[in-house]
This record gives structure tokens, sequence and C-alpha cells, in this order.
């Protein structure tokens, strides 16, 4: 019997802490995304310490690689 493959969510949505700003992005499936430019302020957010990528940082769904139980 094959192992049922695990789901995961293409997007998320970030909200930047500068502007409180909401957008919906599409997230890597095969790498973490350390960058994100707000396109309402401008701002560069980074990950908060302990977080692989913005999307863990920020949004509201963690990135693929952490939903499929994997390192970043």
């Amino acid at each position: 019997m094959e192992k049922s493959q695990k789901k995961i969510a293409a997007t998320s949505r970030l909200t930047c802490p500068e502007c409180g700003q909401v957008t919906e992005e599409v997230m890597p499936t095969d790498a973490c995304q350390w960058f994100y430019d707000c396109k309402h302020c401008g701002a560069v957010l980074k990950p908060k310490p302990g977080d692989c990528c913005v999307f863990c940082s920020y949004g509201d769904t963690p990135c693929p690689p952490i939903q499929l139980g994997q390192c970043c």
C-alpha cells in the first residue's frame, strides 16, 4: 500500500509588520524565501530569529518544506 502524499498549501497571506498590508503570495516549493519586498510600503522583510523564511515569520501558512516536516 502506498503512503498517501501530504497536501501542502501553495499560497500564504503575508502581513507586513511595518504597514500592516496583507498580500497573498505563491510560495516556492523547493526553497525558502529569505527576503520579501512589501508591495505597499517597500519594507524589506527578513525572517525572525529562529524562523527559516519570511512565510514562517509573517505568513498565515508556513513554507512548504515546514508543512512537510522537513528542514529548510
